[in-house]
């Protein structure tokens, strides 16, 4: 087996665990959508891509290792992990992309590998436990929404290379009372901290 297929364990809600064999280098879309049994995954240091929504809804989910080889966290790939917990990010990933971990509501902390460029709409939204976040200097562009409505967060530095910030990004974080805000920053979208009542800014 070199390759999970898209959707084939779609909705296989009984699937406590499962480790993938070392041959597998690729895990398709919706490969483990709705598993919501699912409590521990196993993914070979051979996997390089994990398709959009490979894990979405996998509710019980707790904790997971993405190897290092994958180079993009895709769309929704972990969206509704509602209980995921830990997950560790590997330094090859360049991009996280729309709602890779939106509503992952016990996801209290997060480290955002120094290669990451690009940050995608909602990539973070509803992680309301998650406490503090660093953009690392080599992210670009902070997506729409991308950490709307993570109201457990009390910090956020962005990184110098950061040129814009996009629509309602950090929206809704109420708990938020620290910023810094990188030096090449030249566009902050509408909204962007809109709701922050705890928040004091500076540059």
């Amino acid at each position: 087996v070199t390759s999970i297929k898209a959707a084939t364990f779609y909705n296989c809600s009984h699937l406590a665990s499962i480790i993938i064999p070392d041959g597998v280098t690729e895990i398709g879309e919706e490969a483990f959508l709705k598993c919501d049994g699912l409590t521990r995954v196993t993914i070979p240091d051979n996997v390089t891509s994990i398709g959009y929504s490979a894990f979405r809804d996998c509710s019980s989910l707790t904790n997971i290792i993405i190897p290092e080889g994958v180079t993009e966290i895709g769309e929704r790939t972990f969206h509704g992990c509602s209980e995921l917990k830990n997950i560790v990010i590997p330094d090859s990933v360049t991009q996280i992309g729309i709602g890779a971990f939106s509503g992952c509501g016990e996801l209290k902390s997060i480290v955002i590998p120094n290669n990451v460029t690009f940050i995608g709409d909602r990539a973070f939204s509803g992680c309301k436990h998650l406490k503090s976040i660093v953009i690392p200097n080599s992210v670009t562009e902070i997506g729409d929404g991308a950490f709307l409505r993570c109201d457990g967060l009390t910090s956020a530095t962005i990184g110098n290379s950061v040129t814009s910030m996009g629509y309602r990004a950090f929206a809704g974080c109420s708990g938020l009372e620290n910023v810094t805000i990188g030096k090449s920053v030249t566009s902050i979208g509408g909204y962007a901290f809109q709701g922050c009542s705890s928040l004091g800014m500076r540059n």
